[in-house]
């Protein structure tokens, strides 16, 4: 499976207002991060999550020792763009600390009960990014 490449597919769909081959589109939204070695824009389709009028990312990385690549570059660049449904907007991200954490990450594993399987799985704390509008 070359994740590239469905990748490519996912946004390609996304953007077109298509449906998505085995996911579903209105869970979805579009992130774009700047490369912290390239400096090249980098967008990655992902599941988010909502808590309250915030937009929540995991970054799971599907189970893997190792943060995703997105996450690395918004640690050395938090500017970011969100595409979410027909809206594209500019945001920082901000990963969630201590209590707000706590809580939310007890929200996201309820919910979806993977995310913890992940976090078992790849042996480290998972981060959760919240995507902050900016005005």
């Amino acid at each position: 499976m070359d994740v590239r490449e469905i990748n490519k597919r996912v946004i390609a769909q996304y953007r077109a207002g298509a449906e998505i081959e085995g996911m579903r589109r209105d869970r979805l939204l579009l992130l774009t991060t700047t490369g912290r070695r390239s400096g090249a824009p980098h967008t990655t389709p992902m599941m988010f999550h909502r808590d309250g009028d915030r937009v929540l990312v995991i970054a799971s990385n599907q189970g893997a020792p190792r943060h995703p690549e997105w996450y690395l570059n918004l640690s050395a660049d938090p500017a970011v763009t969100v595409e979410l449904g027909d809206e594209t907007y500019s945001a920082t991200a901000q990963p969630l600390r201590d209590e707000d954490y706590d809580r939310v990450w007890a929200d996201i594993t309820r919910r979806y009960p993977f995310f913890a399987d992940h976090e078992k799985q790849a042996g480290r704390t998972i981060p959760v990014v919240a995507l902050r509008r900016m005005p």
